[in-house]
């Protein structure tokens, strides 16, 4: 890791999350070259002692990894002005959403060539703070020696699945993609119920996250299943019973599922919308 030699393309929050997690005691700022147009984000990265430009350029073929770390509907035009430089040696690791492997190796090659060392990957926003959720899918040029690379560059922003298909990265957006809304969603009506019943909003929010906190580690760091965990807080006649039955009663978990079926079809719809 030392001797790695890393190209981020775009150098917003998901790069500098990863960066963060790299540059502790991994990789050398001077390895890290950043291309952003932004000035402003460029003088950011250069104060952390890494390379930057505002366009591709020949460095780029001496860079190790590239990661594509730009917004979806800017991921076409990104590919298409690095390909020039890219080479047989390169990994290429894209953390944009919405775009299918398939579709970047075409961009990054042609129709009749596309370039397969490509990993594509599903991370979440509680990767800008170290906690994040990946999902990560390799194409056929991809080598073992390469997943190796990729997952210990992205365990540097929480932890990491591999999948199967690129498919199978529309369900990880279902679920850790987009899950994180679904808590915010959850602790906040639990703060509404509770200042509902009397408790400030200050209260309220330190007993919610506290307790979505604690169930999480508990949940994590136990032998036992999810349904067992919530039998032993479920006392029969009890407040947690009662809590339940409204919850059993207005099909939660239908809720929950629907809403999963409808955030993994709408990833498949992005994913042709933006590759057409």
């Amino acid at each position: 890791m030392k001797n790695l030699s890393l190209a981020f393309i775009g150098g917003g929050n998901m790069a500098s999350a990863l960066a963060a997690g790299l540059l502790d005691d991994a990789v050398p700022a001077a390895n890290i070259h950043v291309i952003d147009p932004s000035a402003d984000v460029r003088q950011q990265w250069q104060a952390k002692g890494c390379r930057t430009s505002a366009q591709a350029d020949t460095s780029l073929s001496n860079a190790t990894v590239w990661l594509f770390c730009v917004k979806p509907q800017y991921l076409a035009l990104a590919a298409m002005q690095c390909r020039p430089y890219i080479n047989k040696k390169t990994l290429v690791i894209s953390v944009a959403a919405g775009i299918s492997g398939h579709t970047l190796s075409r961009w990054l090659g042609d129709e009749t060539d596309p370039y397969t060392r490509v990993v594509r990957c599903m991370p979440n926003t509680p990767a800008l703070i170290g906690a994040g959720a990946t999902g990560m899918w390799a194409l056929s040029g991809v080598s073992a020696a390469d997943k190796q690379l990729a997952e210990q560059l992205i365990r540097a922003v929480g932890v990491a699945i591999w999948v199967d298909s690129d498919a199978a990265l529309d369900a990880v957006t279902a679920l850790s993609g987009s899950g994180p809304a679904y808590v915010f969603l959850f602790a906040e009506a639990m703060i509404e119920g509770a200042t509902a019943l009397g408790l400030s909003v200050e209260q309220a929010k330190t007993l919610a996250l506290a307790t979505i906190q604690g169930a999480a580690q508990l949940a994590d760091q136990s032998d036992e299943a999810l349904a067992q965990l919530r039998q032993r807080v479920t006392s029969k006649g009890g407040t947690t019973a009662a809590a339940l039955e409204v919850f059993e009663t207005r099909q939660f978990k239908a809720i929950v599922q629907d809403a999963m079926q409808a955030a993994n079809s709408r990833a498949k719809a992005l994913a042709t919308e933006f590759s057409s």
